[in-house]
């Protein structure tokens, strides 16, 4: 695939959303450990140039939905870092008023349907995100993210025949990470590529390098161009790496410490080293975008810990039945 040219502006943008979602990671990781954070975790560190390099071809009004590993997209979305630690906290600022947590964030006004915990649930959803745009004759697309373990369900198959047949403005970013938790990908799936899956539904199945921002950023610019066209989703495969383990806690007994150190060198924020050698920024320039972010997230934190957790009385507030 023909690499697009990206104007330097759109460079240093990509690299920033990638360094605030890592630094975002790490301290929900440093928090987590302390006991700031309730409930479960599950992070994005590795991941990071997949959520930039789609959510750059989004626009406010386009739909995402994501999974239990969800913080990484949101942010490349657009969501607001004070709302979104103040969720993780538990706290009434939150985005969802502190009842969902990590694994259910959402923000409606950012596009964002929200992250779901079960595995290929969201599919369907953006199937239907993108059926809602073609039925209002916008042009708007729904993108669903999900991992290696999801396209093994029924959720995968239901979504994207559906939006194959109806050529629905539905993106789908398989994010193979290699494991489903614990159990390897090749234990579970018969073809070499999960994009290869796209065959049965007449679409095209595109495979990219995860850990390349401007690979993915090509492969999605090209499927949401086709979408706003009508001709119908795509199935893109991210061929990526989670560094850390599936959920935090996770002893990571399944996988070695040779195969982890050698994703490492594919690091996605080895992008920045890039941007100094070719003239695009400076170490200084580097440095700045960390100082600045890191002091954008403490600023998060600080948010979330002023804030005041919901009221017992709104337990049963927002439920529907």
């Amino acid at each position: 695939m023909p690499r697009l040219f990206l104007t330097h502006e759109k460079m240093i943008e990509l690299y920033k959303n990638m360094v605030t979602i890592r630094r975002f990671e790490e301290k929900v990781s440093e928090l987590f450990a302390k006991g700031a954070i309730p409930g479960f975790v599950h992070l994005y560190i590795g991941q990071e140039a997949v959520a930039v390099g789609v959510c750059a071809n989004l626009r406010k009004e386009d739909y995402i939905v994501s999974t239990h590993r969800g913080h990484g997209h949101c942010i490349a979305k657009g969501a607001n870092l004070n709302k979104m630690m103040a969720e993780l906290f538990g706290k009434a600022s939150g985005c969802c008023k502190g009842k969902g947590g990590s694994m259910h964030i959402a923000d409606y006004g950012s596009g964002i349907l929200g992250a779901n915990a079960i595995v290929g649930a969201n599919i369907p959803i953006a199937a239907g995100a993108a059926f809602a745009a073609k039925s209002r004759g916008t042009d708007q697309v729904g993108v669903a993210f999900f991992g290696d373990g999801a396209s093994s369900t029924g959720a995968f198959h239901e979504g994207i025949n559906i939006a194959a047949v109806w050529k629905l403005p539905a993106i789908f970013v398989c994010e193979n990470n290699l494991y489903a938790i614990s159990t390897r990908a090749n234990r579970t799936i018969p073809v070499r590529n999960i994009a290869d899956k796209a065959a049965a539904y007449g679409i095209p199945g595109v495979v990219v390098d995860g850990m390349d921002v401007i690979a993915v950023y090509d492969a999605a610019h090209e499927a949401v161009e086709r979408a706003k066209r009508g001709e119908g989703p795509t199935l893109i495969e991210c061929k990526t790496y989670r560094f850390c383990g599936s959920f935090e806690g996770d002893p990571q007994l399944y996988r070695s410490k040779e195969e982890r150190e050698e994703w490492r060198k594919r690091d996605p924020l080895n992008f920045g080293r890039k941007l100094v050698e070719t003239g695009h920024m400076t170490d200084v320039e580097l440095e700045k975008i960390e100082l600045e972010i890191k002091s954008t997230i403490e600023e998060a934190v600080k948010y979330a810990s002023e804030s005041p957790y919901p009221e017992s009385e709104e337990a049963t507030t927002d439920l529907f039945a």
